[in-house]
Parts: C-alpha cells; structure tokens; sequence
C-alpha cells in the first residue's frame, strides 16, 4: 500500500471504457526481456486487440539465442471472419510497430482456434510460454478444456514456432 497510499497495489493492468466497465489486460509483472529491452505483454496485447478482427489475443515471450526472449502473438479471430490470416497476422504486426514500436521486434503471430484458459478466464501464458520453449510444465488443475494445450501445441509445430 505504499506504491498507492491508500490503494492496494494488484498488479493488473487495464482501463476503463467509455461506458465505465473496467477491462483487465494483463499482469504488470507480464514483462519480457527482448535484447535488453523490458516490455510488457499487456502493451503489445493491448495493440492486437484493437484489431478489428481479433477477438482476443495473448503475447508471451520465448526464448531466442540472439535476443533473449522474443514475443509472440496468440489471435483468435472473431467470429465470420473471411480475410486472409496472412493480411491480418501482417496488419497486426505494422500495429504493434507503429504503436509499441520496433523495439518491440514483434514479427510472429499465429492464429488459434482459441486461447487455453482457466476456468475463470485468465489465459495460461506461462504454460503456453513452457510449450513453445519445450520445457516440462504440468497440466494446471484450473484450465478450463485440457483439449486446448493440445491444439495450441499443434499450432505452434505448424507455425515453426515450437522448439524441438
């Protein structure tokens, strides 16, 4: 309660709409190191989803021998969608470097079905994050359909993305 007298500190980052409902985006301790640069997950989240396409979105940050960690994006489209995944994934990161900027060195997206999540629908970037970096992670007792690891690592393989 020091940072906010008054106020407990939650770590939860977000806004408030214009019609005054408060959306969490992410964890303020969600940061990446990306060549000696700290950046938050939640920022670059923040960008993607406001694509008019994207339905929600996640940004975790895997490991890369020349940069440490680099980010990468989790779309999942709203529903109808018809345009081209490529146009989007490539919109999306014009986004990201307009409005993050290119430290971010946001360059991969990929588009899932939908994002793993717990049953009370917070997204399991950690657990993603192991998958992609070919860690060992335990199936969290929370997640809402173990299914969705399962798809998420398929995507990853398609993608180039998970390391073998």
């Amino acid at each position: 309660m020091t940072t906010y007298p008054g106020y407990y500190q939650t770590y939860d980052a977000g806004h408030i709409d214009e019609d005054g409902y408060v959306w969490i985006m992410s964890r303020t301790d969600d940061i990446i190191n990306v060549a000696g640069h700290r950046l938050s997950t939640g920022a670059i989240e923040e960008v993607l989803a406001e694509h008019p396409n994207v339905a929600e979105c996640a940004v975790i940050g895997i490991a890369d021998k020349l940069k440490g960690q680099i980010p990468i994006g989790l779309l999942a489209l709203k529903a109808g969608v018809t345009k081209d995944k490529k146009d989007i994934i490539n919109e999306c990161v014009k986004m990201v470097r307009e409005k993050v900027g290119p430290v971010a060195a946001f360059k991969i997206a990929i588009v899932v079905k939908r994002l793993p999540k717990t049953r009370s629908g917070k997204v399991l970037r950690g657990t993603v994050r192991k998958i992609a970096d070919n860690e060992p992670y335990k199936m969290p007792a929370t997640i809402d359909d173990p299914v969705i690891l399962d798809e998420i690592k398929q995507d990853l393989k398609e993608n180039n993305i998970l390391k073998l």
